[in-house]
């Protein structure tokens, strides 16, 4: 790291350690802001998607070489602005208390109920890959629930970052969010700070080291990471329609999603039929994608010589490559790439080890369903899992035979792009879900709060224990 760098860094984290210890007195003077507070504060966050809708498709381009615009309109505006629409409509029944039962025998007139309070000071990191749906996403549930939050950006979203940064200090007051903008020491700070609760997305290798940053402080954590997501076709589903889906959620950030498919399992009868229907997409659909504008570039220098690296050693295993553009060629300056797709790769390549996170899509051949699922699920669990197929019997059996944090039938990814579902993993692709009713409820604290009515008998819990014994001798003799 450079000195510059360094006394930036340097700078930016005690910026951090100020922002941290401003939120946490603003929120001792309001623990429990009002649904109309909340109600606001949420319409400001829509004003500011909206009002900048044309700076972040601008500031995601630049951050990635090249990107759609309609792409960038479609998930990093518009999808937040419907989630932030999704918990107005239904903020104001989470916020009621949730009654539970009570032993009127033992507690005669007690009430008891759940109360969802605030939980303080919400940190966020961020990935690189969707910089305003991850960053902003999430914040619409943190207050929702009543938190203030600070956001760490990506470093490999330089452009993002600053946009962000300058919309959040336009829209909300620092004692209720703003962004920390820096490099690795401060991603590294940010996860030691005592929060009420932190979210970080990305790899598990990271997410490892977040977690137990966070250990140090008690720090609840939410892990969003990855792993290796199969699209399972089902004998007889390998059409046109099923093939389009899942080549056309590949193409979705050039495979740069945590929710892409990673990789897809046909029937060795079929295996030539999804490529003939593969190249026939992307004919139709995006003829010159690496070189037109639905490509996405990939991240960096060094992301795009990763895939190159993965794509050469299948090469070089003799593995079949084949490639769905004609002439399709790397665009160094714009880091775009064509799509490609390698044929029934041996399991040791690093396409069937790593996650892939670019446009390559093996197509591993199966003979004996039950058996892919075996290596499914021999491998880590992954965030998500595609299903297709018309026998609804034999799609259960796929869904209950296997384990993910999320799942789709005959589609790819839309369950992570719901406002209504809480989304999220499940062992090495992470814990704990954000988006809907479980978001308000991740970032909330569910305080059971019981009020002492008359008739009870709470007092048989003191000493002397006489009373307590009659009454187990009584419960026992009526059992």
């Amino acid at each position: 790291m450079s000195t510059s760098a360094s006394m930036h860094d340097a700078e930016a984290i005690s910026s951090l350690e100020a922002a941290f210890v401003m939120q946490r007195a603003a929120f001792a003077k309001d623990r429990r802001p009002s649904i109309g507070v909340r109600q606001e504060r949420l319409g400001a966050l829509i004003g500011m998607m909206l009002a900048n809708r044309e700076r972040i498709s601008a500031a995601v381009a630049q951050d990635f070489g090249a990107h759609p615009v309609p792409a960038s309109d479609l998930i990093e505006v518009l999808g937040v602005v419907g989630r932030a629409q999704h918990v107005l409509e239904h903020l104001e029944d989470w916020m009621v208390p949730s009654p539970r039962h009570t032993d009127t025998a033992m507690l005669g007139t007690a009430t008891a109920q759940i109360e969802y309070q605030p939980k303080g000071v919400v940190g966020n990191i961020v990935p690189w890959n969707f910089p305003f749906d991850l960053s902003v996403g999430p914040m619409v549930d943190m207050l929702a629930a009543g938190n203030r939050v600070i956001v760490k950006p990506s470093e490999y979203t330089p452009a993002c970052a600053d946009l962000l940064a300058e919309m959040v200090a336009a829209t909300f007051d620092p004692d209720l969010v703003t962004v920390a903008v820096g490099g690795l020491e401060l991603a590294r700070a940010f996860s030691s700070i005592p929060w009420d609760h932190l979210l970080y997305t990305g790899s598990p290798a990271v997410g490892r080291q977040v977690m137990q940053a966070a250990a140090a402080n008690l720090t609840p954590v939410t892990l969003e990471l990855g792993g290796k997501c199969p699209a399972i076709l089902t004998p007889g589903s390998v059409t046109e329609a099923n093939v389009e889906s899942v080549i056309g959620t590949k193409l979705i950030k050039s495979g740069q999603m945590c929710v892409s498919v990673d990789y897809a399992l046909v029937p060795r009868e079929d295996l030539e039929t999804f490529v003939t229907h593969a190249a026939s997409f992307m004919a139709r659909a995006a003829p010159n994608y690496s070189r037109g504008e639905e490509c996405t570039g990939m991240i960096s220098p060094r992301h795009l010589q990763r895939i190159e690296d993965m794509l050469e050693e299948a090469q070089a295993a003799q593995c079949r490559i084949v490639t769905l553009e004609e002439d399709g060629q790397i665009d160094f300056k714009t880091r775009r790439m064509p799509m490609s797709l390698a044929i029934d790769p041996s399991q040791d390549l690093r396409i069937m080890q790593e996650e892939i996170f670019g446009p390559i899509l093996p197509v591993v051949p199966y003979d004996n369903l039950d058996m892919a699922l075996d290596a499914i699920n021999a491998g880590e669990r992954p965030l998500g899992l595609y299903v297709f197929g018309n026998d609804l019997a034999l799609t259960n059996h796929v869904l209950a035979s296997t384990h993910s944090g999320g799942a789709a039938v005959n589609t790819c990814a839309i369950q992570s792009a719901l406002p209504s579902m809480g989304f999220g993993g499940s062992g090495m692709s992470g814990m704990g879900r954000h988006h809907g009713i479980e978001g308000f409820r991740e970032f909330s604290n569910p305080r059971g709060v019981v009020v002492r009515g008359e008739g009870d008998l709470i007092d048989v819990f003191y000493a002397p224990y006489a009373k307590a014994a009659g009454l187990v001798q009584a419960v026992l003799a009526g059992s």
